[in-house]
């Protein structure tokens, strides 16, 4: 039971990150960074790794989606197209 788990965690982990670096819009992709930090941070938790979860989760789903988000906001949200 707790293999299957670790599978999905595991495939949600691989598209979340996939589908992060193939999107062309910033905000999206930084939502997409987000969930992928929140989900390393529970696969972390699991393993027993509680300090590594809380950096994780306060570093990499917190603050950098919060500065990211400020970048954004600064720039263009899309992507120029390649000609």
């Amino acid at each position: 039971m707790i293999w299957t788990v670790d599978l999905v965690m595991l495939l949600l982990v691989l598209v979340l990150a996939i589908a992060s670096i193939m999107t062309r819009d910033l905000l999206e992709a930084t939502v997409l960074f987000a969930g992928f930090s929140f989900m390393m941070a529970v696969i972390w938790v699991e393993m027993n790794s509680v300090d590594v979860a809380f950096t994780e989760a306060a570093v990499g789903a917190g603050v950098s989606t919060i500065l990211l988000v400020a970048a954004i906001a600064c720039t263009r949200r899309y992507e120029e197209e390649r000609s």
